[in-house]
């Protein structure tokens, strides 16, 4: 009589789940295996990325040069001390911390949400379901539409209470897009193309948004004293 194995034979690729695994060798397997043909096709970094950056950059560097050559730069009269221009805006990379600095105090705007934003890009690239590239809404759609929910609400609380708007506003139409897939299943056309977007993209594309709304805010806004202005009436 036979007696029953303690252990059950179980086929699956992902060693996460199954951590402990048996290799079986066919006598006909040859000594050196085949390495596994990637799905998607790869290209290396040099030269065909390098060269490509390369060439944009001396365009750039030729139209700018040109530029110059032909148009002369708007500069502004010589700096005085004395005198200190209203609005001071700081340069178009700084204004959107500029604008956040308008409705958030300043060690909030300066410091905590810069510092959370940069941990949120460098943390989610490791979250697992961005390491399976798979879209937000394929496991367990009603938990994530919950989490999701809870997060966007608060953020928008947060940053109505102290009237940055131009936070929440983008994140309630980024949110509404993003839950299409969720109530509508569909796997072709842009629906589909919605459901296949990770967790990262869309964080990726929220952080992009709120940081040229901000800096456009900043740039066309903004007038004497931060007042909001239109670009066509700079007076407030």
């Amino acid at each position: 009589m036979a007696t029953k194995s303690p252990y059950e034979v179980e086929q699956n690729a992902d060693a996460r789940e199954v951590p402990r695994r048996i290799a079986y060798f066919p006598r006909q397997t040859p000594a050196r295996f085949q390495e596994e043909k990637p799905t998607e096709k790869l290209v290396m970094t040099f030269p065909n990325l390098i060269l490509r950056e390369v060439i944009c950059f001396q365009i750039l560097v030729i139209v700018l040069a040109i530029m110059a050559l032909l148009f002369d730069a708007p500069l502004e009269e010589l700096a005085n001390p004395q005198h200190t221009p209203n609005p001071a805006k700081a340069p178009w990379y700084f204004l959107g911390l500029q604008e956040l600095l308008h409705s958030f105090p300043p060690v909030v705007a300066g410091v905590i949400i810069p510092l959370l934003v940069i941990i949120a890009l460098v943390v989610i690239p490791y979250v697992e379901i961005n390491i399976k590239r798979e879209g937000l809404w394929i496991h367990n759609p009603h938990r994530t539409f919950m989490m999701l929910s809870a997060t966007v609400l608060a953020v928008v609380l947060v940053t109505g209470a102290y009237g940055a708007f131009s936070i929440a506003v983008p994140t309630l139409l980024l949110y509404g897009v993003a839950v299409i897939p969720y109530f509508k299943r569909q796997e072709t056309g842009w629906i589909g193309w919605l459901a296949r977007r990770s967790l990262a993209e869309w964080i990726m594309t929220w952080f992009v948004i709120v940081t040229t709304v901000l800096t456009l805010i900043g740039t066309f806004f903004r007038g004497p004293g931060w007042s909001w202005v239109w670009p066509w009436n700079p007076t407030p």
